[in-house]
This record gives C-alpha cells, structure tokens and sequence, in this order.
C-alpha cells in the first residue's frame, strides 16, 4: 500500500510539473509570436498614413492649363513715335534728352489670358495689353496666333481681346460670392515667362481693396480675392480655379516690395468679371450703373454722433442731384448695411455688387436710418460720378 500510495503521488506530481511546463513553453511561444508580427507589421505591412493632405489637385490643374494662354505684347515702333509725339519735353527738346535716348524703345511686356469662349475671346488685364498695338496669343498646345482688343475697362483693370480660332478649351464658371476664406485654389498662368505653372494655396480674404488701379475719370472697382498661392510677374490675366477646376477669379496684382511674390496675390471675383466682359463682347464696351452717391466708411464718431447700435456698413456723405440713389429716397447719413441680400462691411463689398450689376438693373438695398432699418430698391443710371 505504501509502495502503491508513492507511485500515485509521484503521477500527480508529475503530471502538474508536465502541464506547467506546456503552459510555460505556449506562453513564450506566444510572446514569440506576438512579437514576430509586431516586427513584421512596423517595418514591412503598414505604409505611413498622412492625415493632414488636403486635395488632390491634378484634375483642377488638368482642366484649368488648357484654358490658360501666353500673351506676348508689344508697342510697334509708329506707336511708340505717336505717343512721344504727344510728350511736351519731347517736342521742345527733342529725341536726344535723355542719355541712351529710352523713348526710341517701345515698351514690350508679357502676361496670361484666360480663353472665355470657345470661338477665342479671351479675357486679361488692362495693364498687360494697355500699351500694345502688337498682340501675339500662344494656347497650350504652343499654338500661336495674332490677337486684337476688343475692349477694356481700366476700372477694374480687364481686357478682352479675340483670336481667330475655333474648338477651343474654355472653364466652367464658378460663383465668386459662394467662395469662402480658407478654401482651396491654384493660380495658372505663366509667370517669369514660364509657361503653364500651377500654384497653390487658400483663400486668405475676400473683399480686398489694395489701391492698385489708378482711373481718372471714374473710382476703380476693387474689392479682390486675396490669396497666399504664389504669383508672379507673368501670371497678371491668369486663371484663379477652385478644387473643381472651375474659374474663381482672374489673377491681377501681387503685395510686395521687390517686385516678386512675398506672401499674398489678389483676383478679381468672376462675378465681377463676366458681367463686364459680357458687355464688352457684345457692345464693344462696358457701361457701367452708378447708384449716385458719395460715401465714407462708417467711423467711431459718425456711429456716436448719428446714434447708431451697429460698427459696420457705408455711411452715405451725400446724394448725386437727380441721380439714381436720389430717386429712389436715399439719403445723407443713411448707413448702407446690405445690397442684394449681401452684407456690406465696407466700400469694397459695396464696390462688388456694383461691379456686378448693369444700367438698368435694380440694386436692392437695406438702409440704417437713425436705427430704423429701410429696404429702398435704386434702378441704377449711366454716366454719373463716384459711386
């Protein structure tokens, strides 16, 4: 018994040493393994995952180079004599003036356009084509072809010029007030004579007005898309596309101190664009509807002295004499705080719906008078000053 009582010990015994040891030998096995696989995954099966990437760009870009042209402009040389002809120093003292005689030069420049039809009207700016009498249109495909202006309108420094050429590649159009700051875009054009270059970056701000275009006769219309996409020389009547590779805008002045990109670009809204094209293509020019006012921006001293709850709008100096804005009940030191369902901050918004709207058509706006707000519709006129 006692020697049948000792081998039954011994069995258990060694049975519990036996499963002890397996469960020993799977554990390591499965550390083993566990780290086998976490080796494999971090430096064979998982690629890097970038979280912060924000579109991809190569459809815009795609559909916006196409549409971009080169546009090489030059005076001719009975220009340039015309021009000097009209100098007054030039006609008492002669070609010889000044050392190196510069005004036997004429001025030579280039830029980009946009193709606006299919048929080859072509929009830019004014001050890429303004001086040039010898107009040459290179697309995409480095075709080439001479062009002429049809029109411009210095005010909001466009050009339209036309070359005869069919099928060719045109943008849809985006809706500029629907653009929203943060958003993305590329500039297309050709800068520093590098042709077809897309840049990126975001809308910084809307409603810019840098005091870039100088007019005589009438008040520039500016009130920009302001972007960080870099642009240069050479990109000045380029395309500004949204994601979609639709227009947002035509790419017009740059902030800088050295002549080159240093931070910022601006555009002219397409909304503003199209509508003086429009009437440039099929009148030969643009006429522009004024509401008949002089106007200030609203101040600490005209909101205290005028009673005003409110720190934003246009504040009416004084009405045209039988001008559009008189007729219609506008008054002096009414405070203009929305026109066509848009909120006006400042001059530039304000400039922006105008920009936007023809002889004739009606400019729904809402008044602040003294506190009461008023909604006065003003039918706006041709040919009258300021605003």
């Amino acid at each position: 018994m006692k020697q049948l009582f000792s081998l039954t010990i011994a069995a258990i015994l060694g049975g519990i040493i036996t499963l002890s040891g397996f469960q020993f030998l799977n554990k390591n096995n499965s550390n083993l393994e566990n780290r086998s696989f976490a080796k494999q995954v971090n430096n064979v099966n998982v690629k890097p995952q970038f979280t912060n990437t924000p579109f991809n760009f190569t459809e815009a870009a795609e559909k916006a180079m196409p549409a971009v042209v080169h546009i090489s402009a030059k005076e001719s040389e009975k220009m340039a004599r015309d021009n000097r002809g009209n100098d007054p120093f030039l006609r008492f003292f002669g070609d010889d003036l000044f050392f190196g005689n510069p005004y036997n030069t004429p001025k030579q420049g280039s830029g980009s356009g946009v193709i606006y039809s299919e048929d080859g009207y072509i929009i830019t700016n004014n001050h890429v084509v303004e001086f040039a009498d010898e107009i040459e249109v290179t697309t995409y495909d480095n075709r080439k072809f001479p062009a002429k202006i049809i029109g411009t309108y210095p005010a909001s420094d466009l050009a339209v010029l036309k070359i005869e050429a069919g099928d060719l590649k045109t943008l849809r159009i985006s809706n500029s007030d629907d653009a929203r700051i943060g958003e993305w875009v590329l500039a297309v054009g050709n800068p520093l004579d590098l042709t077809s270059t897309v840049t990126a970056g975001i809308i910084s701000a809307k409603g810019r007005d840098i005091d870039i275009i100088q007019t005589q006769n009438e008040l520039a219309i500016e009130s920009f898309i302001q972007t960080d996409a870099a642009v240069n020389p050479g990109n000045s009547g380029g395309a500004l596309v949204d994601v979609n590779g639709e227009l947002l805008g035509i790419n017009t002045a740059i902030a800088t101190k050295t002549g080159y990109f240093q931070g910022y670009s601006f555009a002219i809204p397409v909304n503003i664009v199209t509508n003086i094209v429009d009437d440039i293509i099929e009148n030969g020019s643009y006429e522009r509807g004024f509401l008949g006012i002089n106007i200030a921006e609203l101040t600490k001293e005209d909101i205290s002295e005028l009673n005003l709850s409110i720190s934003q709008g246009v504040l009416v100096d004084n009405v045209v004499d039988r001008g559009a804005a008189q007729y219609a009940g506008v008054l002096p030191n009414d405070v203009i705080v929305e026109a066509n369902a848009k909120k006006i901050r400042s001059t530039p918004d304000l400039l922006e719906i105008l920009g936007s709207a023809k002889v004739g058509e009606t400019v729904n706006l809402k008044i602040n008078r003294s506190g009461k707000i008023l909604d006065v519709p003003v039918r706006l006129k041709a040919s009258e000053p300021r605003y």
